[in-house]
């Protein structure tokens, strides 16, 4: 795994929770003079490492999957190993330019890669069952709400990726910032005679880890490809509809 910032933090002891998941080796930047060699409790070692040096680790410390919680700016170093080694890749990065996202995409041809900025399995599940009911009723009203803490000042980027699937304009979001709330994001769909809420709520940075542990159970199933979280939840949905 990549990344041991606030959110890769939590994403390592949701991972070390999953008994389908072995979490081999923690890499980040540097080690703070004051921080632990390993996760605390734990066998698991957190690796100063960075630049081309990734590739010797991936190639020392062997994988078969590579979570992501870093920055834009680390792909550039892994993604040989990940090919050489037919690694799958998990990646919730949410700043790749242009050229960086379609060197990942260029993993698919022999790799499962699953790469969205926001890889909660709720918020995933949300954006799905929107679309789902945003074609059944194209006619309903939608406004999108999203919360989030006092000091954050810009749109959040998941209530962005909401309008663009819904094909709204952004004009349609409400934002409201209040006190500390980590983050709510709503849809609400009005009709004539009745009214639906679609509604998330973050509570912990552990949803993305859990959300990590979800993509690499999907991945194993799947074929070499590069795949977005709300398309790894739609294809569960869509199985659950035809066994039904």
């Amino acid at each position: 795994m990549l990344g041991h910032g606030r959110a890769g933090q939590a994403v390592a002891q949701a991972l070390l929770a999953d008994p389908l998941i072995d979490l081999r080796w923690v890499a980040r930047r540097h080690l703070p003079p004051d921080s632990l060699d390993h996760l605390p409790g734990t066998q698991v070692p957190v690796i100063a490492t960075g630049g081309d040096a990734l590739d010797e680790l991936i190639s020392h410390r062997p994988i078969d999957a590579l979570v992501d919680f870093s920055s834009a700016d680390s792909a550039s170093h892994y993604l040989d190993a990940v090919r050489r080694h037919r690694l799958m890749l998990v990646s919730a990065v949410s700043s790749y330019a242009p050229q960086q996202l379609a060197a990942i995409r260029a993993l698919a041809d022999t790799c499962r890669v699953m790469c969205s900025p926001n890889i909660t399995v709720g918020i995933n599940f949300l954006i799905v069952a929107a679309r789902l009911l945003r074609t059944i009723a194209p006619q309903a009203d939608i406004e999108i709400i999203e919360q989030h803490f006092r000091d954050k000042p810009e749109v959040s980027g998941t209530a962005r990726r909401m309008a663009r699937t819904l094909d709204l304009d952004e004009a349609r979001i409400t934002s409201l910032r209040l006190g500390g709330i980590v983050g709510h994001h709503e849809v609400v769909f009005g009709f004539p005679h009745q009214t639906v809420r679609l509604t998330h709520d973050s509570i912990r940075r552990e949803a993305f880890g859990t959300g990590a542990s979800f993509a690499l159970r999907e991945l194993r199933q799947r074929e070499a490809g590069f795949y977005t979280m709300e398309e790894l939840i739609a294809g569960v949905m869509r199985g659950q509809l035809l066994a039904a």
